[in-house]
């Protein structure tokens, strides 16, 4: 498979807001749900201009994305979207490694994330363990899966 990865383009903010609208909506999440979420899934063309957001592309089309913020000694993987005709193909993996190295290149030696409750076993077959559960920001009363990955040489 000839993807691209790369970092993604102020004026790519529609597009990758839509995938990840679409990639959540995967889930079977009622148009409530989704309603409720779509700003915290807005991303704005200074976030994707602003070269932490990570791209994965094959022929001009968009695969899916990560954001990571990067800090010492913990960095945060904000978000990490595949569209889901490339479920299942190792897109996801791949845009997971390449945030989990780019955390190991600047010095990180752990990585956290709030996992949609779907996508935790995806984290956990990676490596990552559970800490704890935090608030949804979008869904009062939801709780998310608060996991970490602990990065080599940590």
């Amino acid at each position: 498979m000839d993807i691209e990865y790369r970092s993604a383009r102020a004026d790519e903010a529609p597009l990758v807001s839509d995938l990840a609208m679409r990639s959540k909506a995967h889930w079977g999440y009622s148009a409530d749900f989704l309603d409720a979420i779509r700003d915290e899934l807005t991303y704005s063309p200074q976030v994707c201009g602003s070269g932490g957001l990570v791209v994965a592309e094959q022929s001009g089309r968009l695969l899916g994305f990560y954001r990571l913020i990067e800090s010492v000694p913990e960095c945060r993987l904000e978000s990490l979207f595949v569209d889901p005709p490339a479920i299942g193909t190792g897109v996801g993996r791949a845009l997971l490694e390449r945030a989990l190295r780019a955390a190991e290149a600047i010095g990180a030696q752990s990585v956290t994330l709030e996992a949609d409750p779907n996508a935790e076993s995806f984290y956990a077959k990676f490596g990552a363990v559970r800490i704890g559960e935090l608030p949804s920001e979008s869904i009062p009363g939801r709780m998310l899966p608060h996991m970490r990955f602990d990065l080599p040489g940590a």
